[in-house]
This record gives structure tokens, C-alpha cells and sequence, in this order.
């Protein structure tokens, strides 16, 4: 029998519960896929935490990547066509933390050769959030962006991208951090007092746009303070202030988001197999011990992303 977590109420880890489930057979449009690896995401927490009584108990997770062990009749995935044994990714998915799970094959892609299960299973929640930050603020080739919390897994994702389409980028982090902004293209500044002034010394120029990852009332304060145009500036993290002070907020959650993201996934999965797009895995967990991988994640600072293996 396959096991799953499930989140039995709102709350924190706390209410995750590791429980035994059936599987059902996939119908037409469906596949089921053995999973190898399970991405982690402070999403999967959040939205938890969050989430409405009456939604409960839930599955958790939104992103694999596994084996397939069954087609629906008729069915193809977001890729093409499907066969028992196809290596693939899938996204956005529900119950992901799960030994085994059958989902909408439109949401399944061939997984790239070159990359690991854990990789691949990390790969699309953060890439298409960081591709959606990028299209909604218009970056494009010379432009200077600034990038608050570049070192996070969104960060990582939005600096990659960045460089592909020529802008330049500066990343604030944790000196700690510095080498991973440098890794991927872009110039650290140390978040913290003075922020503002630090920018402006690497960015004479001016920033074109900004990109919050982190939420903080710095990082928006700076990012009105240098960013003239407020079309330019979003925020994944700080929805109340995007309000009060008239910039753009995104989540998976928004219908323009999730659109938009479902649209750039065959784009991200085949610039991933190309190997233009990294996923650094910091950290590999038994399925059964997600709580403790939980608490890592939303620790802060994890150093990469997480990986949940059955």
C-alpha cells in the first residue's frame, strides 16, 4: 500500500500526519507516477498554516518527480507521449509527499536525462514563479534589476533566468551567501541598514526594476526608494504593502499567475535539460522524515533546496 502525508488542520508541522492511502487508477487524462523524490517548498508549510478548516484533511506537496506506473486510456502528458517505465517531473500538483500518486497528465513532463530525480522534482514551482516575477516587471536585455534575497531558491531561479535575457542583476544576501549570488551572474549587496546607499554605489546608473523575494518592509522601502516606475517592482512575500503602496504582488494561488506559470513549464523543463538552468539540492530527506525537513526549511537559510525520498 502507498503512504502519503497529509495535514490533518490548520497548523504548524505539528499537524502533518504520515498515513496509508489507495491509490486510484488513473482515467482518461491521468497517469500515475512511483515517485522518487518530492520537492519541498515553504509553500507546502504555508498554505498549511493558512489554509481554511474546512479544506482539511489535505495532501501535501505540489512537485515530483518519479517513474510512471500507469497511463489513463487516451492520455498524453504536457510533453507528449506517455508509456509505463518514462522518467518524468510533475507540476502543480496535490499530495506529492507521497510514495506514489496519480495526477493530471497535463501537468507531467518527460524528465531531462541530465537531471537528477531531486533536481527535477525541485525545478518548476520556483522556476515558474521566478519567470513570472521577471515577465510581470517587463525585464528585459540591459536592464539592471535588484533582487531581494538572492540565494533562496526563487532568487537562484530569477538570477539564471535574468542573465538569459540579458539583464543585469544585483542580489541582496547574507555574506555567507555572497558566492551562490556570484555563482549565478550577479553583483551581492548585504541586506541590512544602508541597503539603499549600497545599491546605489554598484548601481550608479540606477535599478530598473525590483524583485522581492524575502517580504520585509526593507526590502520594499528600498525597492520604492530606487525604482521610479512602480509596474517595475513585485513581491511574492509582501501582498498587504503591494497594496498599500500600488506595486504588484503574484501567487500560485492568483488565476493570472497560475496561467501564466502552467505556460512556461515545457520552456523551463527543456532549458533545464540543456543545463541552463541549475537546481542546487542542498539536502536529501526520508519521505518519513519531513517534519524534520520542514523545520529546516522554514528555519531559514537552508542552503539549497530540500528533497524528500521514498
Amino acid at each position: 500500500m502507498a503512504q502519503h502525508w497529509i495535514a490533518t488542520r490548520p497548523g504548524d508541522p505539528g499537524v502533518f500526519s504520515f498515513v496509508d492511502h489507495d491509490v486510484p487508477a488513473p482515467d482518461p487524462g491521468e497517469v500515475t507516477i512511483e515517485v522518487r523524490a518530492a520537492g519541498m517548498n515553504p509553500a507546502d508549510a504555508k498554505h498549511v498554516a493558512r489554509g481554511n478548516p474546512d479544506d482539511f484533511p489535505r495532501p501535501v506537496g505540489y512537485e515530483v518527480a518519479g517513474v510512471v506506473t500507469a497511463v489513463g486510456p487516451d492520455t498524453e502528458i504536457g510533453s507528449g507521449p506517455v508509456a509505463v517505465g518514462d522518467e518524468v517531473l510533475a507540476f502543480r500538483i496535490s499530495g506529492g509527499w507521497a510514495t506514489e500518486v496519480t495526477v493530471r497528465a497535463r501537468d507531467v513532463f518527460a524528465k531531462p536525462p541530465g537531471l537528477s530525480f531531486g533536481e527535477a522534482a525541485n525545478l518548476l514551482l520556483a522556476g515558474c514563479t521566478a519567470a513570472e516575477m521577471l515577465h510581470v516587471t517587463g525585464v528585459s536585455a540591459g536592464d539592471t534589476i535588484l533582487v531581494h534575497g538572492a540565494s533562496g531558491a526563487v532568487g537562484v531561479s530569477v538570477l539564471q533566468q535574468a542573465a538569459m535575457l540579458g539583464a543585469r542583476a544585483i542580489g541582496t544576501a547574507s555574506e555567507g551567501s555572497f558566492e551562490v549570488v556570484r555563482r549565478f551572474g550577479a553583483t551581492p549587496v548585504t541586506y541590512g541598514d544602508g541597503l539603499e546607499q549600497r545599491v546605489r554605489e554598484v548601481a550608479p546608473d540606477g535599478v530598473d526594476a525590483a524583485l522581492d523575494c524575502v517580504g520585509t518592509d526593507e526590502a520594499v522601502d528600498v525597492s520604492l526608494a530606487l525604482v521610479a516606475d512602480r509596474d517595475r517592482i513585485v513581491t511574492i512575500a509582501a501582498a498587504e504593502r503591494a497594496t498599500a503602496d500600488g506595486f504588484t504582488a503574484i501567487a500560485g494561488a492568483m488565476p493570472a499567475s497560475q496561467a501564466y506559470r502552467d505556460s512556461v513549464r515545457a520552456h523551463l523543463v527543456r532549458l533545464a535539460g540543456e543545463g541552463r538552468l541549475v537546481v542546487p539540492v542542498a539536502r536529501t530527506f526520508p519521505l518519513a522524515d519531513a517534519v524534520a525537513a520542514t523545520e529546516l526549511l522554514m528555519g531559514g537559510h537552508p542552503g539549497g533546496k530540500l528533497v524528500l525520498e521514498p
